[in-house]
């Protein structure tokens, strides 16, 4: 979770709180990234993560990022030491405010058929909060534009879509919607302010927090969930522990709140296949290439803690 978290703020797309509301609040993790550097500290953290990455010869998926480095130099190595990925004021974790929502809302709201699955969470969700989407195969003029990728980005949407950059806004579909206490949404960078803040009013309506990030392939939940699973999924290909101990191991040392092979299990190994081969090819990085673990059981449909027989 560390280095891909890391790997999401390198890349401008949120804040460090930001990041950490998100997998706690949407993916249903007890700590973020950050929280969880900041309580170990960096002294400890960012030497382990150059040793793995140099034990397993610079295996892209392990990759350490600078920020713990230039961190580590200037003393912000965490909570032990006062400031962090935050500040500590006796002891206590220093929280930026919280903007309020907006309370715009759109005139009106199309979303994309791209991805059906995605599709149907969207307008269910648009309708419980009392506005019902247009219907057809392309928005009206003045519709808010919602797309629901898996692993691209808002702009990829756009553009493969021909849909006006200026009005599309994308919203986190991974996880149930209804089941998660924040919402992602994620603009490209011609989305309009007043777009923006429209979608952030409709979707934050019902008193759900919201986080808005900027355009990333794979927002972040998708991009750390899939990784941890990608990684666990090649722990057990190399025969390093079995399915079920990798999962007790995470459990017991990690408190996630189920093993990495569960969680893809319960998302749908065809669907973290998605996020990441998307990842790999928008990104052209090797860090998200999906493991034979994976790529296999989801094509037989089998779980991800099937051992071969």
């Amino acid at each position: 979770m560390n280095i891909e978290g890391l790997k999401v703020a390198q890349e401008g797309v949120a804040e460090f709180a930001d990041i950490d509301a998100i997998m706690r609040e949407q993916a249903g993790f007890r700590m973020g990234p950050f929280e969880l550097m900041d309580l170990t500290g960096l002294d400890v953290s960012h030497p382990v993560m150059e040793s793995i990455y140099n034990q397993f010869y610079q295996e892209p998926r392990y990759r350490p990022s600078p920020i713990t480095a230039i961190r580590s130099v200037g003393g912000l190595i965490g909570r032990k030491a006062g400031a962090g990925f935050y500040r500590y004021v006796d002891g206590q974790k220093q929280l930026p405010a919280t903007a309020a929502v907006p309370t715009a809302r759109p005139a009106s709201v199309w979303v994309s058929h791209a991805d059906e699955r995605g599709h149907a969470m969207a307008v269910k969700l648009i309708g419980a909060l009392g506005m019902t989407t247009e219907a057809g195969n392309h928005p009206s003029a003045e519709a808010l534009i919602v797309v629901t990728p898996l692993g691209l980005d808002a702009t990829t949407c756009a553009l493969q879509e021909g849909l006006d950059p200026t009005r599309v806004v994308a919203i986190d579909t991974l996880l149930p919607l209804e089941a998660t206490k924040r919402r992602t949404l994620m603009t490209t960078p011609a989305t309009s302010a007043a777009m923006r803040e429209a979608a952030h009013g409709l979707f934050g309506s019902d008193g759900v927090p919201v986080t808005v990030i900027r355009d990333s392939a794979g927002f972040v939940a998708q991009r750390i969930i899939s990784c941890i699973v990608n990684i666990a999924s090649d722990i057990a290909q190399q025969r390093i522990a079995t399915p079920v101990d990798i999962d007790l191991a995470v459990n017991l040392g990690l408190g996630y709140p189920k093993g990495p092979l569960a969680l893809g299990d319960v998302i749908g190994p065809h669907l973290v296949l998605t996020v990441l081969r998307n990842l790999e090819r928008l990104t052209g990085d090797m860090r998200y290439r999906p493991s034979p673990w994976l790529w296999r059981r989801a094509g037989l449909k089998l779980s991800l803690l099937a051992e071969e027989q």
